[in-house]
């Protein structure tokens, strides 16, 4: 796989684009938790030797690069979260692509090119370009992921003192062996994803 770098983003501005910012987003599949999408504009001479896909890092590198991030005062970052209710209401993909949007609105300004991992998003009106695997080829959408796992990490983390027995502070909401037995032992919670198939045939009332 082609090292991640900055050759789409320069390659945009060599053709005049303003404002290049990646975004990508974390926490489609769990069966609880919001969905975190970052937006991120890099320095046009950025390097940050080792940044990749967030799922390419171990979690002490995730923190130490999101550290780095967020810490340089040069990186210009925005976050955008879609809740459960958001997510059982509109569907996952609809949620995922409001938290783009809330990522987006919480930049300094609007984005004269959007790279987007994956496919298009249909709901901006800015110019953009998707890429497959993107979060492992531009350093942009690789810094929006870290951004956007780290955080959302931290938020499941939290909510392990709230609701310990489904222990997200390991399986970050994910559908883990543990976390299926504990959801047929116990029943689901607020934070659980009501109109996801493991949950919705999930017999004890919710909690």
């Amino acid at each position: 796989m082609p090292r991640c770098n900055l050759r789409f983003e320069r390659a945009l501005y060599r053709d005049g684009a303003e404002r290049v910012v990646g975004i990508d987003e974390a926490g489609r599949g769990p069966l609880a938790g919001p969905v975190v999408a970052a937006a991120v504009m890099l320095p046009r001479k950025f390097s940050l030797p080792g940044l990749t896909d967030s799922k390419m890092l171990s979690p002490q590198l995730r923190e130490e690069f999101f550290q780095v991030l967020i810490a340089n005062s040069l990186i210009e970052y925005g976050l955008g979260i879609a809740s459960v209710a958001e997510i059982d209401r509109i569907n996952i993909l609809r949620a995922s692509y409001l938290a783009m949007e809330r990522a987006v609105s919480a930049l300094h300004a609007q984005p004269g090119h959007l790279l987007i991992d994956g496919l298009p998003v249909p709901v901006f009106s800015m110019p953009q370009t998707a890429i497959v695997c993107g979060d492992a080829k531009s350093l942009s959408i690789a810094a929006a992921s870290v951004i956007a796992k780290v955080t959302r990490d931290r938020m499941m983390q939290d909510w392990h003192e709230e609701f310990p027995v489904y222990q997200f502070c390991h399986n970050k909401g994910y559908g883990t062996p543990e976390h299926l037995e504990s959801l047929r032992l116990h029943g689901p919670c607020s934070l659980h994803r009501r109109s996801f198939a493991p949950v919705a045939q999930t017999y004890l009332p919710f909690a």
